[in-house]
């Protein structure tokens, strides 16, 4: 694994199970890169152990020389509020219906947890961002 890219660096962002990611995930999604899944699945698994029962993306940035480093990043914001109300999907006809309600103290946790990876450093802003999404998925705001 390597500190520094070089200039045709690329990425692929991952989406995997936290502490227990699939090899044949791993596989499909980094076998044309030629970077060893096995090596990212151990790496991955041992950052992500903690957070076990969520899903964790990760950015790999390679190089063609097959160096490679992984950033992880928060859970999708669906993910949060689902866990957050107590779903496990969103409405089906979501403006039309209402499977859910968030309180304000349940959207600013939302946001604090998602605040890195929200381009903004306001809480306010980025309650405003994940309320847009609840909205999106059918969960009304309380207050």
């Amino acid at each position: 694994m390597s500190k520094t890219m070089g200039k045709q660096a690329r990425s692929v962002t991952i989406h995997l199970d936290a502490g227990n990611s699939s090899i044949a995930e791993l596989g499909k999604m980094l076998g044309p890169t030629g970077i060893p899944p096995f090596e990212v699945k151990k790496e991955y698994d041992a950052l992500t152990n903690s957070l076990r029962g969520e899903i964790i993306p990760a950015v790999i940035t390679f190089t063609p020389d097959r160096k490679w480093s992984m950033r992880l990043k928060t859970p999708p914001t669906s993910a949060l509020i689902r866990a957050a109300a107590g779903l496990t999907r969103g409405a089906s006809r979501p403006g039309h219906e209402s499977v859910a309600t968030l309180t304000e103290d349940q959207l600013r946790a939302v946001a604090q947890r998602k605040l890195p990876d929200l381009n903004t450093g306001d809480v306010e802003v980025a309650m405003r961002i994940v309320a847009g999404t609840a909205r999106s998925m059918g969960v009304r705001i309380a207050g």
